[in-house]
């Protein structure tokens, strides 16, 4: 459930936040909302590196623990 926050900021700096916002394309609350999320971690839909490391190790490749060489890797792109 989304929640409203009411900050107090300078007059310039909120001229110059809408006008960043603005040249990117989205509004304020956008811009402090994504700066948040990457504050404190990952946002909705991102996995992080070490869950990729773990489904790599346990969800291994088919080679069945052949060592494949960077010619036989690359043989049918540059043969």
């Amino acid at each position: 459930m989304a929640k409203n926050l009411t900050i107090s900021v300078d007059e310039g700096l909120l001229r110059r936040a809408r006008a960043v916002a603005r040249k990117q394309g989205t509004s304020l609350n956008a811009l402090l909302r994504g700066y948040l999320e990457n504050l404190v971690g990952k946002q909705p839909g991102e996995v992080s590196a070490d869950e990729l490391l773990m489904l790599m190790r346990d969800h291994g490749g088919r080679s069945g623990g052949r060592k494949i060489g960077r010619d036989e890797l690359y043989e049918d792109r540059i043969g």
